[in-house]
């Protein structure tokens, strides 16, 4: 039945030769690995008027410059990490430069930031695209966590289906989203060149404004510089886009990089026009939307639109995520299955394990994700920080043709990056302190599982292993509960196998019962050994423990091996199994952990 679900869900498993066909045309992947970046404009020059708006409505001419300021480091990460696709072809983005490039302590700094951010991607995303339908749809606000949870679980089982058919079904929502507000900017330009909005709704540019400072202007610019979240998603990607993956990646971040910008300037650029303030229980867009079309058919493309792309942004975590936790489970700092494809050829422990954290998150905020934006924003300013500064190291040390303009263009991105990221710090470290707590402890678990492959590595390598313990007899230990054909079965087994000794252990709780066993064993199979353990505090894994340890204390004397031949019965259903006790199983478990010692399960298969 599970494997019916499964596939169902899924889809039928790819063989290996067919991951070729998972790869994304440049169409595709500009929609699934760019839809962070793009749905970031409804939310993105909202916040530099969120800032601008504690001096005055006056003060919202200053947006204009902000945005150029917010132009100009788009185009400088743009540039720089379309050097950085080439320069690091099999991807691994931030982290693989700041690794390389200035040392293992910031590549995991990289590293650890990108994965907390892509989990808050998805939280902040879904939880923000349920706000947009339940504003729309009051009814259903008191479901908002169910409502997020489950587009998470949608968006889970769609990546896991594989890359190309979720980037089939979430390409349109995204190109939907990009050609309602092309539609919106382009009207809303041609009723201001024809004089259909009157000019005296905004401040003139230059306009002097009291109040104003270089702190404020920084904070608005630190602010609207989160319409950049996920700029990095596609040099992190490089391996899903079909060959040449470098060059189409390249031209997929160039188109981004255009959408983006022509996106946030036309909004940024009406939203200042129109003399548009921000209101708590109105987005930017939508005032935009409603005050160049009315409420009509074009106002509720552009709400649905965008309350889609908002979700669907989600998918750039889902894309970059298992990509970047491969690169580190390659070189040991997190579990080794990340590095493992699924069914479907995707990284599907990646997958499963980003939806489940951000469920975790979406659960424990009540899907009031907003208080971590700032977080998430600066979380992608510290990686964007170290990569561009990575490039300037690598651009000095090489010195490769044309270095020059490189290293200029990547000591801009770094300047702005950091002084954005200054600012978050500066400005709202109520919100981003946390930064500062989980990044320490995310390198400390990466190190400790690092430690932790290499003692196993080293305790392996047959060069500097303990030589084998030498064999010269086998003692088995079957622990029963009963006489039936369970263990019948598991002590013909034991025969089979010619030891030297079979012992088989009965745990009674009352001496009644004890006495009754022995006479009943004695009576079925005198020619086995029975040891019984009257256990007064009804417990069965203690006694059968210090049992064992006591005969492999006098093996070990003699150079005999310990076998422990568990017998278990399999209900025919699966279902079954929770109507039964699981005493067989938390034997084997604790048996596990005792040194030298082989565990063998015999199970016996029922009919009915």
């Amino acid at each position: 039945m599970a494997s019916k679900i499964k596939r169902l869900l899924l889809g039928r498993p790819l063989k290996s030769n067919e991951l070729g066909e998972q790869k994304l045309r440049k169409t595709k992947a500009l929609a699934i690995l760019s839809s962070d970046a793009l749905s970031s404009v409804a939310y993105g020059p909202e916040q530099i008027l969120l800032v601008l708006v504690t001096v005055s409505t006056a003060a919202f001419w200053y947006s204009i410059p902000i945005g150029i300021g917010v132009l100009v480091l788009l185009t400088a990460l743009i540039m720089s990490y379309r050097q950085i696709i080439f320069a690091y072809p099999h991807g691994g983005g931030a982290y693989v430069v700041s690794k390389e490039n200035l040392g293992l302590s910031s590549g995991l700094v990289a590293g650890g930031s990108l994965l907390v951010d892509y989990i808050l991607t998805v939280a902040v995303s879904v939880s923000a695209g349920t706000d947009a339908i339940t504003s729309a749809f009051p009814s259903l606000h008191q479901h908002n966590v169910l409502i997020a949870v489950a587009f998470v679980i949608f968006i889970t089982i769609l990546n896991l289906r594989g890359v190309t058919e979720s980037a089939s079904i979430l390409a349109y929502p995204v190109y939907l989203f990009v050609l309602a507000l092309f539609i919106m900017i382009g009207v809303g330009l041609y009723r201001i060149a024809t004089g259909d909005v009157s000019p005296e709704l905004h401040t003139p540019v230059g306009t002097s404004v009291a109040g104003i400072s270089l702190f404020i202007l920084l904070r608005a610019f630190a602010s609207g510089s989160s319409a950049l979240t996920g700029v990095e998603a596609i040099s992190n990607s490089i391996p899903n886009f079909k060959d040449p993956g470098p060059n189409n990646a390249a031209k997929t971040l160039a188109a981004m990089g255009i959408l983006l910008a022509i996106l946030f300037s036309g909004i940024v650029f009406l939203g200042y026009y129109y003399g548009i303030a921000p209101k708590a229980e109105v987005t930017v867009v939508s005032q935009i939307a409603e005050e160049t079309f009315g409420r009509n058919f074009m106002y509720y493309f552009i709400q649905g639109t965008t309350a889609l792309i908002l979700i669907l942004a989600a998918n750039t975590g889902y894309s970059a995520f298992p990509l970047l936790a491969v690169n580190l489970a390659k070189d040991k700092f997190i579990p080794r299955m990340f590095t493992v494809r699924g069914d479907r050829l995707g990284y599907s422990n990646g997958i499963i394990c980003l939806g489940f954290l951000s469920i975790i998150l979406i659960v424990a905020f009540r899907g009031e994700t907003e208080q971590l934006i700032p977080l998430y924003a600066v979380g992608v300013f510290i990686p964007f920080t170290l990569s561009q500064t990575g490039m300037i190291v690598k651009w000095i040390r090489q010195k490769p043709p044309g270095w020059v303009p490189k290293l200029i263009i990547n000591f801009i991105g770094a300047l702005i990056s950091f002084t954005v990221m200054l600012m978050f710090f500066l400005t709202k470290f109520t919100k981003v302190w946390p930064v500062l707590i989980f990044l320490p402890i995310i390198i400390f678990i990466f190190h400790k599982i690092k430690k932790h492959y290499e003692a196993v590595g080293e305790q392996l390598r047959l060069a500097s292993c303990e030589p084998a313990f030498p064999i010269e007899g086998n003692v088995i230990i079957v622990p029963v509960s009963g006489i039936t054909h369970v263990v019948e079965h598991s002590l013909n087994y034991a025969q089979s196998l010619k030891a030297d000794q079979i012992i088989a252990v009965y745990v009674p709780f009352e001496r009644e019962d004890e006495v009754r066993f022995e006479e009943k064993w004695n009576r079925w199979k005198p020619d086995i050994r029975l040891v019984t353990l009257h256990s007064p505090y009804r417990s069965i894994i203690q006694p059968l423990m210090r049992f064992i340890d006591s005969v492999q204390h006098k093996a070990r004397e003699n150079h005999y091996q310990v076998t422990v031949i568990i017998p278990q019965f399999i209900p025919k259903k699966g279902w079954q199994h929770i109507l039964h006790n699981q005493t067989s199983f938390m034997i084997r478990t604790r048996l596990l952990y005792s040194k030298d010692l082989i565990i063998t399960t015999v199970p016996y298969h029922l009919k009915k």
